[in-house]
């Protein structure tokens, strides 16, 4: 992996914006690791040793409140930065991070994060903007709760999955890593039975098909109407 040829990260957040020589002095000082599906790389309160770079995969971040009951706020593809303690000044994990399909990283150790900021001004301006990316996501899956009625809540986080990681197939788009309704009631706030009974439904009228731990949205053009927003339709292009 320390030889894996810096050109092919050019594309890759936050590497975009650096030349190849400073791309292969980041990656001369990672590790890379291999992630198993429902493989936790980190729990929240665990002190933050290392920030990680996703090359493969799905990162799911799981909160848990004081009640017991688990929140996934969002998912996080390939390509971004997960782990970023230092860059909010955290010495701990606010969330835990769980390999929703297998994952491949690459890390290091939190203390090179303000050197890399320093020196690498890309590293630095592509790591704001993430960081303001989910910061916005989070701000909207706040106002979902508060304001919208709960199929257009879950109707919303499929629809901002399939714009995030969507693959088209021959039937729709699908979501490319298993998930399961489980995950979506922790996603929108609501029950297994609500999320399941809501499924059930829209499979009958051919807006979705699932199977274990997999859905494909069939009509996505109906999906963004149940959401009732001006959802980003960039994945039906």
């Amino acid at each position: 992996m320390l030889k894996l040829d810096a050109s092919l990260l050019n594309d890759i957040p936050p590497f975009s914006r650096l030349s190849s020589d400073q791309i292969r002095e980041i990656l001369d000082q990672a590790t890379p690791q291999r992630w198993d599906e429902g493989a936790t790389v980190f729990r929240a309160g665990d002190e933050a040793e290392r920030f990680f770079l996703l090359l493969d995969g799905t990162i799911r971040v799981v909160r848990t409140t004081p009640e017991g009951e688990q929140i996934v706020p969002l998912h996080i593809p390939r390509g971004q930065l997960f782990g970023i303690a230092p860059a909010l000044s955290l010495t701990a994990y606010p969330a835990s991070a769980v390999a929703a399909e297998e994952c491949l990283t690459l890390c290091w150790p939190s203390r090179l994060w303000q050197g890399f900021v320093a020196r690498y001004d890309g590293f630095a301006s592509e790591t704001w903007r993430t960081i303001g990316e989910r910061m916005q996501h989070l701000h909207d899956r706040v106002e979902e709760l508060a304001t919208r009625a709960v199929e257009q809540r879950i109707a919303a986080v499929l629809l901002q999955i399939l714009n995030q990681s969507g693959r088209k197939v021959k039937t729709g788009i699908e979501i490319p890593f298993p998930i399961t309704r489980a995950t979506i009631a922790e996603m929108t706030g609501t029950t297994l039975h609500t999320v399941s009974r809501l499924l059930s439904a829209w499979e009958k009228q051919g807006i979705v098909a699932s199977s274990r731990k997999h859905i494909t949205v069939t009509d996505p053009h109906r999906l963004v109407l149940i959401s009732g927003s001006g959802a980003d339709q960039s994945f039906l292009k």
